[in-house]
């Protein structure tokens, strides 16, 4: 068992503590010691120039899958020169509950060599074996399964 931990600090300061008022921002501290400032969502009256937990969330999903993945292809022998994710997560209100439905995945791979038709199928196998890694209920668009495949770099 690994123990992961962050210091979370929240301080009123002089606003009033209402629910229209009260302040939002608050400091989070990982493993570096600097104290990084998020908020709530700007729905939720909070600074949206400021990460918030649904964006972590999202963040923290497809950092696993990529590391997942990273290290899935190095034990396959695949050389990879970059990998990108423009992932979106969905927080829906459902039954007057608010949660993250679903978040879509949709990575970029790109390897050192030109992959021949074995390899893009190990790719994707690879993919598939990283979303089973992660144990989420994310998915990756189904529509953009083209950008799992392995690319030449040009």
């Amino acid at each position: 068992m690994a123990e992961h931990k962050i210091t979370l600090q929240w301080i009123k300061g002089d606003a009033a503590f209402t629910y229209d008022a009260y302040p939002r921002n608050h400091q989070i501290t990982f493993k570096d010691g600097v104290a990084k400032t998020f908020s709530a969502a700007p729905a939720y009256r909070g600074d949206g120039t400021k990460g918030d937990p649904e964006d972590m969330f999202v963040a923290a999903l497809s950092s696993c899958h990529m590391l997942s993945f990273l290290a899935i292809a190095a034990k396959k022998k695949f050389v990879m020169t970059s990998y990108d994710d423009d992932a979106v997560g969905y927080l829906e209100n459902d039954g007057g509950k608010l949660w993250m439905t679903r978040v879509i995945l949709r990575p970029k791979i790109v390897f050192e060599n030109a992959p021949d038709a074995a390899t893009d199928e190990a790719a994707l196998d690879g993919v598939g074996l990283t979303d089973k890694q992660c144990s989420t209920h994310s998915r990756r668009d189904p529509s953009r399964r083209k950008n799992a495949r392995a690319a030449p770099t040009t």
